[in-house]
């Protein structure tokens, strides 16, 4: 089964700060040093949400194919790879789900904008894109794994090129499938990333007859991630 391209436009999800300040490297210290930043930090970023929000949109494209992967074998119907971390992650898996998110380019301008003007702003830019991206994927998961589970499957931890040996030459595959381009807006330049940047491409596997995890860490891409150094690991 190959089923067609479908699109859906999310509300914004609920804000996580507490990811805003991970993000932003904002690991804590001593209270007494914290409490001087508290309150200037926190202006910055009620002051940038404020310009940000109404600015994005959260749009996502996805599809769904029917699969066989065991653990050494993942040649897809639309794609062919070598990777053994994305067989090991679809092993066992009868469904899978394509998809791109992307809250659009008012990210990209603002860091910009605001690279030279206030470092520190543009780098709260960030964060906040990085938080409302991760939102938006996590709000889909949610949903196409309620879906699944009326037809009696159970979705595993979304998995993205470039985790693990899982190239980034997979996103040309990806595009191709859904169409990236005309139904979201998303271009993918020589070097393979995306614009807009606060983009997320990414494939799901769903098996039958598992429990759910239902834990938010299960959603999270820092559970398949080989990148053990990386300063945003939960």
């Amino acid at each position: 089964m190959t089923g067609p391209v479908l699109a859906k436009t999310y509300p914004a999800p609920f804000v996580d700060r507490k990811e805003i300040l991970r993000y932003m490297g904002c690991r804590g210290g001593r209270a007494d040093e914290a409490r001087k930043t508290d309150s200037a930090l926190e202006s910055m970023i009620d002051e940038c949400l404020s310009e940000l929000l109404p600015q994005l949109t959260y749009n996502v494209s996805y599809r769904q194919f029917t699969i066989y992967v065991d653990a050494c074998n993942c040649n897809l119907s639309f794609m062919q790879t070598d990777s053994r971390a994305l067989a090991g992650a679809l092993a066992g898996c009868e469904r899978l789900v394509v998809f791109a998110a992307t809250i659009g380019l008012a990210p990209d301008r603002l860091i910009s904008k605001y690279g030279c003007l206030s470092p520190a702003r543009a780098l709260c830019f960030q964060a906040i894109g990085a938080e409302r991206i991760e939102s938006l994927c996590a709000s889909f998961n949610d949903d196409i794994s309620f879906l699944l589970q009326q037809e009696g499957y159970f979705t595993r931890p979304r998995f993205s090129p470039g985790y693990g040996d899982f190239p980034l030459a997979a996103q040309k595959d990806i595009f191709r499938v859904l169409d990236c381009e005309r139904r979201l807006g998303l271009s993918l330049n020589d070097s393979l990333l995306m614009s807009p940047s606060k983009s997320v491409t990414a494939l799901i596997g769903a098996a039958a007859g598992e429990k759910p995890d239902c834990s938010r860490n299960a959603q999270n891409s820092c559970r398949t991630c080989d990148d053990r150094d990386c300063p945003f690991r939960r």
